[in-house]
Order: structure tokens, then sequence, then C-alpha cells
């Protein structure tokens, strides 16, 4: 850490981090997180370089050791009251100066508070430098102070409680044109903050875990079980009925009452008969698996393990000498009783769930999706049918991109091709309601073409990824769209589009259908040094004899022609080495 001064002392600093915010419904605004950081955090990280720092309000446990804290009496008395507090826990001579910022700047940086402090050395005469924001507002909030100047202002005024900044503003003062800085101070100022928030770019991990944690759940419906694959629980499935509802026979063989020899009834009970048999001891019927099992049966015998002596109704059932004494009865609820979970909510409805809902006579679950994409292609130059003209090229991805979706659970209900203007992204984001997921194709780069980005920041769309750290697909964007909508965007090159697609779709559909995450399928990879690089890169692979993977040193990524054959992607670490375990995503059939 460097300080800075001014030339009669050092520069302290005094951060606002009390008041009500009552147009925020009262939180705790300071830790309010903007950019996955509080925004205390970040306005302590710009001031970092002053020599003494104070903040002013509710105590906090986890700050730095060399912050001070106080906290203005009573508590909630304003900003005069709390900057009085401030410079008094930083007791000292009165030269040098003092920062004065608020902990609702979630932009603030170091750049920012040094310049304020480079204008009051600059102008000797002024006692305090304010920031005046690109609306032309003077943020009182954002200042620099002659520490002599605001004690005398604060010591002129005649009470300090519930005061506004205005009362200290001396005539004597100079600004400085700060831009992309402003507070947040209602849910829309914190709305925009976080749409304006571009973060650095991400590992994949990094990436995932961001997209499930911000991409807010979709609301939950109750549908029939034809409706809800490929949706998510959000409520345990629960039984309604016991598994086997009745006992049953579990082989072909002979229901028996008592233990034998057993007078053989001339009657055979076959699955799905409703009769009335019912057997007192000594007797015995011939009975057909799945067969429900006759009042008054005690087992039942299977064939193997019997013989029948006489016929008619002298006919005599006995148990083979050297058979063993078992009973091939499935009795009611040895499966399951009703009211046992079948499945926890945040399971993905496979056909696994659809069978057991409908053995267990449920006929409705409560789910989250499943998940609807609307797919935007790209590219001007892009063309699906008919011949070929100069400069365009085949839509090779657009075709099999409902069956990739489908693969991470994701029905495909709409596709649009998209020019590249500014007009067509905007119509897309501001249309496509159809969907939970806009899957555009392309455009997610920085050149002259590429709308996308831009089109996000009209539409008010908060990042959640911006780049990730991987070849290919480090150009890949994830965005929320205010009414909840996410768009994905992926690199246009097709291999790169898949790669992202594979990788990041599945934390989409996590974080829109609170589904517990998969655990990631690994394998070690044989040849992982020669296919790695000093960053994450994604590679086909194919299985070897011998349970390893071999994958591909060389890949082209302008087509899927290098996905022949392989069974899945890798996704090789940084610099990783032979035999390396890594995560494996496999690919569709």
């Amino acid at each position: 850490m460097r300080t800075f001064g001014l030339p009669g002392g050092p520069v302290d600093a005094i951060v606002l981090a009390g008041g009500r915010a009552t147009r925020m419904g009262g939180v705790d605004k300071p830790a309010v997180v903007v950019g996955d950081r509080r925004m205390l955090d970040t306005v302590l990280d710009a001031v970092a370089d002053c020599a003494r720092i104070a903040v002013v309000g509710p105590r906090r446990g986890d700050l730095d050791g060399r912050v001070v804290q106080t906290q203005e009496s009573p508590a909630g008395a304003g900003p005069v009251a709390a900057l009085a507090a401030g410079l008094a826990a930083l007791a000292g001579p009165d030269d040098g100066a003092v920062v004065v910022v608020a902990s609702d700047l979630p932009t603030l940086d170091r750049g920012i508070v040094a310049d304020l402090a480079a204008r009051l050395a600059a102008e000797p005469k002024a006692e305090a430098a304010f920031a005046v924001d690109e609306c032309g507002r003077t943020q009182f909030l954002l200042a620099a102070w002659r520490r002599r100047s605001l004690a005398a202002r604060l010591a002129g005024l005649d009470r300090l409680t519930d005061r506004p900044m205005r009362a200290l503003v001396p005539d004597r003062h100079t600004t400085v044109a700060v831009s992309g800085v402003y507070d947040c101070d209602t849910p829309a100022d914190l709305a925009r903050a976080r749409a304006a928030h571009v973060p650095q770019p991400m590992d994949l991990d990094e990436a995932r875990a961001a997209i499930r944690k911000t991409v807010p759940p979709l609301p939950i419906r109750t549908v029939p079980l034809v409706s809800a694959r490929g949706a998510t629980l959000a409520a345990p499935l629960v039984a309604a009925e016991a598994l086997p509802r009745f006992d049953i026979s579990a082989m072909d063989g002979y229901a028996v009452s008592g233990p034998g020899p057993w007078r053989l009834l001339d009657v055979i009970r076959y699955a799905g008969a409703r009769s009335a048999l019912s057997l007192t001891a000594g007797q015995a019927v011939r009975i057909a698996t799945g067969a429900q099992v006759p009042a008054g049966a005690t087992g039942v015998v299977r064939d193997e393990f019997v013989a029948v002596t006489g016929d008619g109704d002298a006919a005599v059932l006995h148990r083979r000498a050297d058979a063993p004494v078992r009973d091939d009865t499935r009795r009611r609820g040895e499966d399951w009783q009703p009211s046992h979970h079948l499945a926890e909510a945040g399971t993905a409805v496979t056909a696994a769930v659809l069978s057991a809902a409908t053995s267990a006579e449920v006929a409705e679950l409560a789910v989250r999706g499943p998940v609807r994409a609307h797919i935007a292609l790209t590219g001007d130059e892009i063309r699906r049918d008919g011949p070929l003209q100069d400069g365009q090229t085949r839509d090779s991805l657009g075709p099999v991109l409902p069956d990739l979706l489908w693969h991470c659970g994701v029905r495909a209900v709409a596709d649009t091709h998209v020019p590249d203007t500014a007009a067509g992204f905007d119509t897309l984001l501001g249309g496509a309601d159809d969907a939970d997921v806009i899957v555009v194709v392309g455009a997610t780069g920085g050149g002259a073409a590429d709308q996308l980005r831009a089109a996000l920041a009209r539409a008010g769309a908060r990042i959640v990824v911006g780049r990730v750290r991987c070849r290919p697909g480090g150009s890949q964007v994830t965005a929320l769209l205010p009414d909840g909508r996410v768009v994905l965007g992926l690199p246009g090159n097709p291999l790169a589009a898949v790669a992202t697609l594979l990788t990041m779709l599945p934390a989409v559909v996590d974080g829109l259908t609170a589904r517990t995450p998969a655990v990631a399928v690994t394998g070690a990879v044989c040849n992982a040094a020669d296919a790695g690089t000093a960053v994450t890169r994604i590679v086909p692979v194919g299985r070897r004899a011998n349970g390893t993977w071999a994958a591909d040193t060389v890949v082209r990524t302008a087509h899927l022609a290098g996905l022949i054959g392989r069974e899945a992607l890798a996704l090789l670490p940084p610099d990783p080495v032979d035999g390396q375990t890594v995560e494996l995503l496999p690919l569709p059939r």
C-alpha cells in the first residue's frame, strides 16, 4: 500500500456506512453486493492509499484491523453527525486532508480518490474539492476536505443531528468532474449498477458458479407427468400409494395356506384377476407372476420347489425334499409405503422419475421448467437453405442445435436469424418472450459486426459472465435481462459454440430450475500434456481400450468434423500432465 498527502500533511479517509436506507426498505446498504462484492468493500479499496481510515456505522467484525470503527450518536443522526464522529475518531493535527465518501458507490476506484486529493492540493485557497457527476450534480459525499476547514465548519454549526451536507459547504471550494460514478439510493439505482458491472474474465468453475448463484429460479408449476419431462422437481416426489399395492406373486408357482402338503384346487390365479378366491389351511392354487395372492394364503412356492401327485379333486401339492423353504410373495409396501420420498426437490425429471411417479400413483408434479430456449443465429453471411452466393457460409450448426439443447435439458421453442444490425439485436432482446433463455450464436466478440454486448447494455441486462479464460469459447457471455430471461451468447465458430453450450447451459438450467448440479463425469487423459495449454482447453477425446482417454492435439473450430467418433469433450486445466483426471462433457449421440 502507498499513501498520499498534501504539502501540509497526510490524507485520511472517512467512510460513511450507516444511514437508514429507507428508499431501499431499510436494508444494510453497505453490505449490498454489486459485482460479487459488497459496496463497502469496493469503497474501502478505493481509499486504501489513505493514511488512516475511519468507517462510521454499525460495527462490523470482518473489517481490516487498521480500519477505525465508530458510530455517530445517536445512531442514524444523519451524515453531518456521522462525519463529525469520523473526524473525532481520527484525532490528530489540523494539517493534511480528509477524503469523505459514502459507502454506496459501487464504481468508485482509487483513481477518483487520488484526483480529488490532487485537485485540493493544486488549489491552496480551496477548502474542499467535491465530485460532480455526469448529470452535473455535486456529490457532497464524494469529496476531499482540508482537515482544518472541515473541523471549523462542523464547530460552527449549532447542532449536528439531522443536518444536510449542504450546511457544511464552504464558499471557497473546487470541483472534479467524474464519470461512471453514482450512488445507490433506490432499487432502480442498484439494478443499474449491477447491469453496468462487467465482471473480469473468469475460470470455467467460477463462471458456472456465478451463473448458478445469480440466475433467479422460474416459478413453480403443477403439471401432469406427460408435461414434466426435462423439468426439475420443486417439491419432493412422495408416493401416494404403496408398491406393491397388495401382496403379489414374485414367481410362477402356487399360493399355499399352511405348512403343506396342500390339496390343489382346480383354479389358476392370473395377474389382474379380481375374483373373491380365498384359501383355507391345507389348500393351494396355481398362481402366475404378478398375480394378487388370494386371501388366506400364507406364502407362494415357486414351480421348481414343488411336485404334484394325483389329479383332479385328488391332486396334492408337495414341497420337494431338497427344496428350500422360501416365500416368493412380494408383500404390500415391500418397495415403498405411502408418503415415502422417492426423489427430493432439485432432482431432474428423467424417464426414471416419471416411471417411479407412475408406479407410486402420482399424477402431477410440482416443477420448475422445463427450460425453453429461443435460438438466434447471427451473421449476414450465414445461409441455411438454397445455393450459396459469394461471401456466404452454410449454417452447419443451426439444424443440430435443438438436439444439443435437449441433451442439456432444454427445449428449443423458436429458431430465428438475426441480421448484423443494432435494430436486429434490439428486436431480439425486446421480444423472444416465448422462452426462458435466448441462445445467441455469434456476435459475442469485439468486431465491427459483433452487436450483442452493446445490445445487452441498451436492454439494461446484467452481465453475469463477461468472458472466460478458456479455449475455445473465451468470448462467450451470459447475461440476465431485467425480466429474468437469460441470454447465453456463444462464439460463432461451431466447435467453440458447442463447447460453450455443453459447458455453460447446464449451469443455466441449474439456476433457472433450482436443480441440484450433477456430479461431474471424469476420466484420465493419457496425453493431456500434449493437448493442453497455459489456459483451460476444451478438446474432443475418445476412450481407449484400457479405459483412459486420448485427446486430439490439433482441433479445428470452424466445423464439427472433429467430433465424429469422439465420445466427450475434456476440460483440460492449464498446463496439465499426462494421465491427469479431468472433467468430461459427454457428447450427445
